[in-house]
């Protein structure tokens, strides 16, 4: 466990005890190992290497203000945090039958829904964002839900998000799974059914026009079977997805893709870049 001199650091040791091993653990705001955005791959590299030196299970990582979690891995591959929100199903929905939607942000890979929908629940799809996802799980009574950015929102929490809560219920599973001879990583492949391509940033001042164009361009070629229209869009067709979205405080317009294979969104990815050539602020 990584609790990157945050504010993990107060209270990781009186949740998970002694069994784990910790990394940089001590509370110190100048962050002196590093960055505390596990979402920055050069932030887990500590963690990883830990992982493989020591043939561990899984590798957590708190950030900064611990209210984000995420994790890593036997083999200390990062594994992306939406695709948690799968593994919580079998808890809050298979052991416990905890009745509700659950919630998503609008980057979420199309393999969590799907995974859940054979748990028998249904998604919900909403922005991005730690007061929107909180706000709208209490609004529809939802079960649980989660994020993109490590994000996991509880309605036994208030509705509210908690990397404590996430990290003992999805250590639990893992553990329940390890019982039954399924790693960490093998749960993870059956649940990831996509090549994604992650969050890229583009440089874009024009970015309401850049949107639009990639919507009306990529539609024009290929029928949608769903457009969703808030934070950006989300737009799928039955073999690929992308949403495209403008940050609200800095120049860029983020783009997230899956395909069913590496090649398909290779040239999806081609195809959307060119679109987007003319926008780009040099």
């Amino acid at each position: 466990m990584d609790c990157s001199n945050g504010m993990a650091s107060i209270l990781v040791k009186e949740i998970f005890g002694s069994k784990p091993l910790y990394l940089f653990d001590t509370l110190d705001g100048t962050f002196p190992n590093h960055e505390a955005n596990p979402l920055e791959p050069k932030n887990i590299v500590a963690l990883q290497e830990k992982v493989r030196e020591t043939k561990a299970d899984i590798g957590v990582v708190f950030d900064g203000d611990a209210d984000r979690v995420m994790f890593v891995d036997e083999h200390g591959d990062f594994i992306p945090p939406d695709l948690m929100i799968a593994v919580l199903g079998h808890y809050f929905i298979e052991e416990k039958n905890i009745q509700g939607l659950v919630i998503q942000d609008i980057r979420t890979s199309k393999s969590v829904a799907e995974y859940l929908e054979k748990m028998g629940r249904e998604m919900y799809i909403w922005r991005v964002g730690r007061a929107y996802a909180a706000m709208k799980l209490r609004e529809i009574d939802g079960a649980f839900g989660g994020e993109y950015a490590g994000h996991y929102y509880f309605r036994d929490f208030f509705y509210s998000d908690s990397a404590m809560i996430a990290a003992q219920v999805l250590l639990h599973v893992f553990a329940e799974m390890k019982k039954k001879g399924v790693s960490v990583s093998q749960l993870i492949g059956q649940i990831r059914r996509y090549a994604n391509s992650g969050e890229i940033n583009f440089t874009i001042e024009e970015k309401k026009a850049a949107m639009e164009a990639v919507v009306k361009t990529a539609i024009a070629q290929e029928k949608p079977e769903k457009i969703l229209d808030f934070d950006g869009y989300r737009v799928e067709f039955p073999d690929w997805w992308f949403n495209i979205r403008p940050s609200n405080t800095e120049p860029y317009l983020r783009l997230l893709m899956e395909a069913r294979t590496e090649a398909l969104l290779a040239e999806k990815r081609t195809f959307i870049e060119n679109i987007l050539k003319p926008f780009m602020v040099p």
